[in-house]
C-alpha cells in the first residue's frame, strides 16, 4: 500500500536506483540501505530523485558490510517491505577464478540469508521481492553455450549446482541458483508470516542515473548492447539472446509489492519473445534513431556483438503484471540519449 516504508538494498546499483525512484514515485517512503554517506549523497543529487522532492520519504540507513552477521538487523525494523537487490556483480576483469566461490557464490547466497533472517526477527513484513536471474533456472550449459529447443519459462528448476566452475560468469549463474534454492528452503523451514517474490531479468540494458562519466556507460550488462556503438568487442563472446529494459526490471521489483500478485512465486523479465534480442541490431537501431550523431563520430557504431540462440517465455510475466516489456530498440535508445547527454551532444 502506498505510503508504507519499503527496504531497498542495493540502492546505489543499476537496477536500484531505478527501484528507488519507482517506489517513490508509486507513493512508498523507502529506507535505502547504502554503504556510506557518500552514496547516499549521490542517490539524492539523481536528476529523478531531485524532481520527485521526496523529503522525509527517502531515508538512509548505512550498512558498510553487507555480509557482516545481522547485517540488516536494524535497517529492517519498522518496514512493511524488503526489496533485496543486493548482489555481487561482474565488472571489468572480475575475479581469479581460486576467488569465485568466496568473491561470487558465498557473498551472494550470505546476502540473501542475512535478509531472510533480518526478517523473520522482525514482525509487520508483509514480503519480499529479491532480484534474481534467469540464470537461476537455466543450464549454465544450454544458457552459454548450447543452442537447444527448450523454451524456458519461469517453471523450469534446474539441480543445485557445485564447482568448480569453467567461467567467472558460470560462478555468478550459480550463485544464483544456490541463492535460489535457500530462499525456497528458507520459507519451506521456517514458514515465515510474509512470502517472496524472486524477479529473474535477462541481460539489463538502459540508462543509469549513477553514472555521470561517459566512459561508464557501456558497463556490465548494458556492453552486450552498446560496446559495439562505440566501436568496441563487447567482451562478452557469443551472447544468449536475451534482454530488457532496467525500467521495466525496476517495475517488476515496485509492482510486486502489490498483495494482487500473489506470493512465492518467480518471474522472468525477458523481452521480444521467443525470437529474443538480437544484439548487433543496436548498430541499425542507432543509424536510424541517431544518424547525426553517427556522421560526426560520436557514435562509431562500427564495433560487434555476437547473439547465441537461447529461447525463453516471460509472456506469463507480462499477463500478471499487465504490461509488454520494451523492445530491445527502446533499450539501446535509452543508452544512447544518456551517452549523448553525458558528452553534451544533441540527441538528433
Amino acid at each position: 500500500m502506498a505510503g508504507e516504508l519499503v527496504l531497498v538494498t542495493g540502492g546505489t546499483g543499476f537496477i536500484g536506483i531505478k527501484v528507488i525512484q519507482l517506489a517513490l514515485k508509486a507513493g512508498y517512503s523507502v529506507r535505502a540501505a547504502v554503504r556510506s554517506q557518500q552514496k547516499a549523497d549521490a542517490v539524492l543529487e539523481t536528476p529523478t530523485v531531485k524532481s520527485i522532492k521526496p523529503g522525509s520519504r527517502l531515508t538512509f540507513t548505512i550498512v558498510p558490510d553487507i555480509l557482516a552477521e545481522n547485517a540488516y538487523d536494524e535497517a529492517a525494523n519498522g518496514v512493511r517491505y524488503i526489496i533485496h537487490v543486493a548482489s555481487p556483480v561482474i565488472k571489468g576483469e572480475g575475479f581469479p577464478p581460486e576467488q569465485w566461490e568466496s568473491a561470487i557464490v558465498e557473498p551472494a547466497i550470505k546476502g540473501t540469508s542475512s535478509i531472510l533472517e533480518a526478517a523473520y526477527k522482525t514482525e509487520g513484513i508483509k514480503r519480499i521481492v529479491i532480484t534474481s536471474s534467469e540464470v537461476a533456472i537455466i543450464p549454465w550449459e544450454e544458457f552459454i553455450a548450447k543452442e537447444v529447443d527448450t523454451v524456458f519459462d519461469d517453471k523450469y528448476e534446474i539441480p543445485f549446482p557445485a564447482g568448480p566452475y569453467s567461467h567467472i560468469f558460470e560462478a555468478y549463474a550459480a550463485s544464483k541458483v544456490r541463492a535460489l534454492v535457500f530462499t525456497k528452503q528458507f520459507i519451506k523451514e521456517k514458514k515465515p508470516e510474509w512470502d517472496v517474490i524472486n524477479i529473474m531479468p535477462s541481460f539489463v540494458i538502459g540508462e543509469n542515473e549513477m553514472i555521470t562519466d561517459p566512459k561508464l556507460v557501456s558497463d556490465g550488462t548494458v556492453s552486450a548492447a552498446f560496446a559495439q556503438v562505440l566501436g568496441e568487442d563487447s567482451g562478452w563472446g557469443n551472447v544468449p539472446s536475451t534482454s530488457v529494459h532496467v525500467a521495466d526490471v525496476a517495475r517488476l521489483h515496485v509492482e510486486a509489492l502489490n498483495a494482487k500478485i500473489e506470493g512465492n512465486q518467480s518471474f522472468l523479465a525477458v523481452s521480444e519473445g521467443e525470437r529474443g534480442t538480437r544484439w548487433e541490431e543496436a548498430v541499425d537501431i542507432v543509424n536510424r534513431n541517431f544518424p547525426e550523431a553517427v556522421k560526426k563520430g560520436i557514435f562509431p557504431n562500427n564495433g560487434t556483438a555476437r547473439t547465441k540462440r537461447t529461447k525463453v517465455d516471460a509472456s506469463r510475466t507480462e499477463k500478471v503484471f499487465g504490461f509488454k516489456f520494451q523492445s530491445y530498440e527502446e533499450q539501446v535508445k535509452s543508452v544512447a540519449k544518456q551517452y549523448l547527454s553525458l558528452v553534451g551532444a544533441p540527441e538528433a
